[in-house]
């Protein structure tokens, strides 16, 4: 298969999304990943992968990202983790951000997630291009 540019876009504060780009890595080491920060500026499209915080909200840093200049503009596809715990609150972020910025959600995982999660958000990626 042909190396197709693709762009990952994330945020990870306990280790959980850092564990699961780590795995995408694994993978497709030709992609490039790039760990936002609040001046972080998209050049390419790419996904956007964050966590879940407090009570169902989207991290302050991917908030940021998000608002600033026309970040927004090059995301294709949220992705969130999440805990199962939380119940109606799990990876809530994704909705949010969805809703706000008009962007489709890829998926939710729990935690790290797992290495089939892995595989479905490479196959969704690929298939887009």
């Amino acid at each position: 298969r042909g190396a197709i540019l693709m762009y990952i876009y994330y945020d990870s504060r306990t280790g959980n999304v850092q564990r699961f780009v780590d795995k995408l890595k694994k993978e497709r080491p030709e992609w490039t990943y790039i760990k936002i920060s609040e001046e972080t500026e998209a050049i390419n499209e790419g996904h956007l992968i964050t966590f879940t915080t407090k009570f169902g909200e989207v991290p302050e840093k991917t908030e940021k990202f998000m608002a600033k200049g026309n970040n927004k503009d090059y995301i294709k596809s949220v992705s969130s983790s999440g805990n199962m715990n939380w119940g109606t609150l799990f990876a809530l972020a994704a909705d949010k951000i969805s809703e706000k910025y008009n962007i489709p959600i890829l998926m939710k995982f729990e935690l790290s997630g797992t290495h089939p999660q892995v595989e479905y958000l490479i196959n969704y990626i690929e298939k887009d291009n």
